[in-house]
């Protein structure tokens, strides 16, 4: 079984199904690594989607600057955008990252998602690629996977240290676990349970026998085991519920907002560790009337804008977090969007 494998530029890879993986490298291969260096490495695998690039390229600015690490960056994209990926990395301050660019084929959610007007944007194929970590990601044994609203202001060592309990293929964030200075009232609608993502009207939902009152988990920052993973078929099982989801209209948008974390909810069931709740203070986007104190923010290790509310959009709060970290477009498409622009 191989390991690990050099990618030249350009190369192309497809896993055991057949699925491309088309990944682009930015190591010479120049025989200078070994499989027993890539312990060293931490993989934080990324989605740079066409409409919101430079959010990911805010994210990984962060990351970069913020660590010692030996931090490996895996982008993932859509073909039709992965040229423009490369060119904003090469010709920006972020030159000198180690990545490497990942075509994800959405073929492979053929049939697996459910068409959904709530919110359309929740639908987009890279929102799933966290089901997919380890087709994408071959060598390495802990993975790091987060959403492109985020900003990290800690060592994104300290998040690869996350211990993970034996037998748990994941380490997340518990939504009852928000440090109290980050007060739900302000955030109408947020939920936090099962019930709010889950149809438990429906009798496959009923059959599981999990609590409608059992704590939700975001899934915007995940720490992996790629082992555990594997063998417990994860991605497999996360399927199974995504088709039986596109047959019995089993969880949609309109409950919790992201038709992604519902399937992950149900498989991961008591089946997952804890990631410290300094690193993943979100909801930053839900509502554009909802702030926290500065200092708070400040020791947050990592700040998520999920919702609506984006901060390189208006109207959005807390910009000033996000945007010392923005990297201009080398080709001018992405702006930012402010009140008096």
């Amino acid at each position: 079984m191989i390991l690990y494998k050099k990618v030249h530029k350009g190369a192309v890879l497809k896993n055991e199904a057949g699925m491309l993986l088309g990944t682009l490298s930015m190591f010479p291969d120049d025989g200078s690594e070994t499989p027993e260096e890539l312990d060293e490495e931490i993989p934080v695998v990324i989605c740079a989607a066409a409409g919101r690039m430079g959010a990911a390229m805010a994210a990984i600015n962060s990351i970069y600057s913020n660590t010692d690490a030996n931090v490996l960056f895996y982008v993932v994209g859509l073909r039709n955008t992965l040229s423009r990926i490369r060119k904003w990395i090469e010709h920006s301050k972020l030159r000198e990252i180690n990545f490497k660019i990942v075509e994800f084929n959405p073929m492979v959610l053929k049939g697996k998602i459910r068409p959904d007007s709530s919110r359309p944007e929740l639908l987009q194929p890279l929102n799933f690629v966290r089901f997919y970590l380890p087709l994408l990601i071959q060598q390495h044994e802990k993975v790091i996977y987060v959403d492109d609203d985020v900003i990290v202001q800690g060592d994104i060592q300290e998040l690869y240290d996350t211990t993970l309990t034996m037998g748990h293929a994941a380490a997340f964030s518990s939504d009852c676990d928000l440090p109290t200075a980050q007060d739900l009232t302000k955030l109408v609608g947020l939920q936090n349970t099962y019930m709010g993502y889950l149809d438990y009207r429906k009798k496959s939902i009923k059959d599981l026998g999990i609590s409608p009152s059992t704590c939700s988990f975001n899934p915007g920052v995940i720490v992996a085991n790629m082992t555990e993973w594997k063998h417990q078929r994860i991605t497999k099982q996360l399927e199974k519920w995504m088709q039986k989801n596109v047959e019995e209209n089993l969880y949609s948008s309109s409950l919790g907002g992201g038709v992604a974390t519902s399937p992950l909810l149900i498989v991961f069931h008591e089946k997952y560790s804890a990631l410290n709740p300094l690193w993943h203070i979100r909801h930053l986007g839900w509502s554009p009337d909802a702030r926290y104190s500065e200092h708070f923010l400040q020791a947050a290790k990592l700040l998520h804008w999920n919702g609506r509310y984006k901060p390189w959009d208006f109207p959005s709060v807390h910009t000033d977090f996000w945007e010392s970290w923005f990297v201009p477009d080398p080709a001018g498409v992405f702006k930012l969007h402010r009140h008096n622009s």
